[in-house]
């Protein structure tokens, strides 16, 4: 195990073992709506009976989870222990334990066979890995008609960069928020990519988290944020998706 690889398992060893306690950032997610029901329209679309890969579960595993509860066989993977003992017990506290098959591994290096999912996702995972090897491995085990699909933070909000600068305790030094340059590369591992980006004005809604007003204030701002995108505003966004087709096989 490198030591990237390694600063990584400590860090989340750590976080998931409560050691570090709840991040201030995390009240941030509380505008993820839109990112959040984008990522399931995309389970929701897998064929019955298809294999889901979800790499860097995390303690939550909220998409193998989402996926058991929809009938799909699962596989979660995350380099952290603490993070796969966490997820199996909230998996076995839903009943859905029996759906899904944890495993603590590395996503560059996948202990796992060639083209043996019908559709690989993660959320927030690949800005922690190198993203050439991760996506590389998500292509392999890919089926050949299959579809990878990630929520990831970009890099480029000037508000955003300050934030992740004056806050270096609340990540590990090697996360590395995806460029343009990222997602331009995207079409070496996968034949058709589609983007979507999510969360710009939408965050001027989180003093509102926890209210009443909260729902139509986001609702509207999400709209907002769609008319935005269509600029080359869209590189201020939050959050990217990136629902990816067809992996390549050279």
């Amino acid at each position: 195990m490198n030591d990237r690889i390694a600063r990584e398992r400590a860090f989340h060893d750590a976080r998931f073992a409560d050691e570090l306690g709840a991040r201030p950032a995390d009240r941030f997610y509380a505008v993820n709506r839109a990112s959040n029901a984008y990522f399931q329209r995309i389970i929701d679309a897998a064929p019955p009976g298809a294999r889901v890969l979800e790499i860097g579960c995390g303690d939550g595993a909220y998409a193998a989870l989402y996926a058991a509860s929809r009938g799909l066989s699962v596989t979660a993977v995350d380099v952290s222990a603490v993070a796969i003992e966490h997820a199996h017990a909230e998996a076995e506290r839903r009943g859905l334990a029996g759906r899904i098959e944890f495993a603590i591994m590395n996503a560059e290096e996948l202990d796992l066979d060639t083209r043996s999912f019908e559709l690989v996702c993660g959320l927030g995972v690949l800005h922690h890995l190198d993203f050439q090897r991760a996506l590389r491995e998500a292509s392999r085990v890919s089926t050949t008609d299959g579809v990878a699909v990630f929520v990831e933070p970009l890099a480029h909000n000037p508000v955003l960069r300050l934030y992740r600068r004056l806050t270096p305790a609340q990540r590990t030094v090697d996360e590395l928020p995806l460029s343009t340059k990222d997602l331009e590369a995207l079409q070496r591992h996968f034949a058709k990519t589609q983007i979507d980006y999510f969360h710009l004005l939408t965050m001027l809604a989180l003093p509102l988290a926890g209210r009443t007003s909260f729902e139509p204030v986001i609702g509207r701002l999400e709209a907002l944020d769609r008319l935005v995108f269509r600029s080359p505003l869209r590189r201020w966004a939050w959050m990217v998706g990136m629902q990816l087709t067809g992996p390549r096989t050279t």
